[in-house]
């Protein structure tokens, strides 16, 4: 008869993650410590017991420290199945945008799983610290983060976390990045303002496109003012809470003494909050107020006239996203940025500047 083998507490989470491993329920890189310490009731002296014993044996291999164990299957190879996806989006109206949808789809095509988190960006306030809470309580192998600011993208970064850093501030970072390449069209759209006679031309975009520093394609938009002889400041790109309220409230502050004769707004849901806030102040397109959006959108293709904006082709952004997950689920790293061209298209919202301002000025 074998002698009878009473398994330690670590050695019965060894065992149960080994399981896990070979099934495939858990693959790419280990839960953090606290993670696994709620989800398997254990305290984490046990954890830490269990992972350096699965690390012995070779299947999970250290990648420093704060950073997540690397899950090696016991063949040596590191391909998987699956993976599980989450999808941390700017604001809640991402969901919904078309090329979201055949993201999600084309994903699980692939054999992926995809979820949302519980909360946005917008909604955490770009806060590291809540990012970090919630990323740390979901269960995930890889994040694909919309438009996340320098410091998110950063945190996610030294935590050794796979992610695709879409739009956002990914420049100059080793993550995997996708999203579209404005600069040109930025200035193009500027110049073409500064021809119609716009001085006071104002361009409202959200937090991670103003801290701590302009974005690439916001700083071409102030040195664009600046070779236009006109001294870029605050007033050009202002500073707002990032809220409903605060968007709104720095509108009114904006057109309480010295209005824009040109705006420029990031993002299609703030241009339709401009457009409102437009009207209600009885303020016509364009022989009031200029008005372009750094974005486009398949609605408004029904706007006559014509709206000025941004755009560029979401299908390569999306297909790299699909080889991204694909490469990390074969355990082949996978780092590169892809920057779509992106295309100024003038329509009939921006316009010269009235004669009332001429004289003005």
């Amino acid at each position: 008869m074998n002698p009878l083998r009473i398994l330690t507490v670590p050695d019965q989470v060894a065992a149960h993650l080994r399981r896990e491993i070979a099934e495939g329920r858990l693959s790419g890189t280990m839960p953090g410590v606290l993670r696994l310490e709620v989800e398997l009731g254990v305290n984490r002296n046990t954890v830490e017991i269990a992972l350096r014993l699965l690390e012995r044996e070779g299947l999970l291999i250290p990648q420093g420290a704060g950073k997540r164990r690397r899950i090696v299957r016991e063949d040596g190879s590191e391909a998987r199945r699956s993976l599980r996806l989450a999808i941390l989006t700017y604001d809640p109206g991402d969901r919904l945008e078309s090329h979201m949808l055949d993201l999600q789809y084309l994903l699980q095509e692939a054999g992926h799983s995809v979820f949302y988190p519980s909360a946005t960006l917008t909604q955490l306030g770009m806060k590291v610290e809540r990012v970090a809470r919630l990323v740390d309580k979901t269960p995930a192998d890889a994040w694909i983060v919309l438009a996340g600011s320098k410091d998110v993208l950063e945190w996610f970064v030294s935590r050794g976390i796979p992610v695709m850093a879409v739009f956002g501030r990914r420049h100059n970072l080793p993550i995997a990045g996708a999203g579209p390449y404005k600069l040109p069209a930025i200035r193009k759209l500027t110049r073409t303002l500064l021809d119609l006679g716009h001085r006071r031309i104002v361009l409202l975009v959200g937090e991670e496109n103003r801290r701590p520093h302009p974005a690439p394609a916001m700083q071409g938009f102030l040195d664009e003012l600046a070779a236009g002889g006109i001294p870029p400041g605050s007033y050009h790109l202002p500073d707002w809470k990032q809220s409903t309220e605060g968007f709104h409230a720095c509108l009114r502050e904006l057109f309480r003494i010295t209005p824009p004769t040109a705006l420029i707004v990031g993002g299609v849901a703030l241009w339709i909050a401009a457009l409102q806030f437009l009207a209600s102040k009885k303020l016509g397109i364009p022989q009031d107020v200029s008005l372009a959006c750094t974005d486009g959108s398949p609605d408004f293709a029904w706007s006559n006239p014509a709206i000025t904006h941004i755009r560029w082709d979401k299908r390569p952004m999306v297909r790299r996203i699909v080889r991204w997950a694909n490469h990390l689920a074969q355990g082949r790293p996978d780092l590169r940025h892809l920057f779509t061209p992106a295309e100024f298209v003038q329509g009939g919202t921006i316009g010269p500047v009235s004669r009332a301002e001429v004289a003005h000025a």
